[in-house]
């Protein structure tokens, strides 16, 4: 079957998808985008969370088939979706009006020329990227994707998140490498700068 959808703001379509294809090797295989990675397989450890219409998911779990006509934010292209985000003051109301960016400003979404969101290069990092970084929360960076995806859609859905929201949030994302403390960091450390420019 032939599948079409929106990947980080760009109309994408899928050619000779089978019915049992994930979202995940689509993206990852037919498209390029290495950034959500394959672990389990199995939706327990979090690793390939993308945001399918603003909420979410793990992305093996996901049949290709499902998001015709969905919008698909990977790892590659969150930078640009917070920056969006953040010039349109989308907040509050994913695709179930419960949360996270609307559908409709989903949809609206564009990648800018001149970056690609593809490879991120060109771009500039999303705000829990940067903290990520400054609060040295990525080891071997296995993780790092899932881990980014929740937590972006946590402060987008709750701008001052306590310890047990931040638990909550990131609770279906596994890293092998730390005792989560630098992630919490830099979850905090994100919810604050947000803070501060409020």
């Amino acid at each position: 079957m032939r599948v079409n959808f929106t990947v980080n703001g760009c109309p994408q379509e899928a050619d000779d998808v089978w019915e049992g294809e994930s979202l995940l090797y689509v993206l990852r295989e037919r498209m390029g985008l290495p950034g959500s990675k394959n672990a389990c397989e199995q939706g327990e450890c979090g690793s390939c969370t993308v945001r399918l219409d603003g909420v979410p998911v793990c992305s093996c779990l996901v049949a290709a088939g499902q998001v015709e006509g969905r919008d698909v934010v990977t790892v590659e292209g969150l930078a640009d979706f917070a920056k969006q985000r953040e010039e349109h003051g989308a907040h509050g109301g994913c695709a179930s009006g419960a949360c996270g960016t609307s559908l409709d400003s989903a949809k609206q979404w564009e990648a800018k020329p001149g970056q690609d969101s593809q490879t991120g290069e060109g771009i500039e990092l999303s705000p829990i990227q940067q903290a990520f970084i400054d609060a040295g929360a990525v080891q071997c960076g296995f993780c790092t994707p899932g881990l980014l995806i929740a937590a972006d859609e946590l402060l987008e859905r709750q701008g001052d998140p306590s310890d047990q929201d931040i638990r909550e949030a990131l609770s279906g994302n596994l890293c092998r490498c730390t005792g989560y403390e630098k992630i919490l960091d830099a979850v905090r450390l994100a919810a604050a700068r947000q803070g501060e420019a409020v």
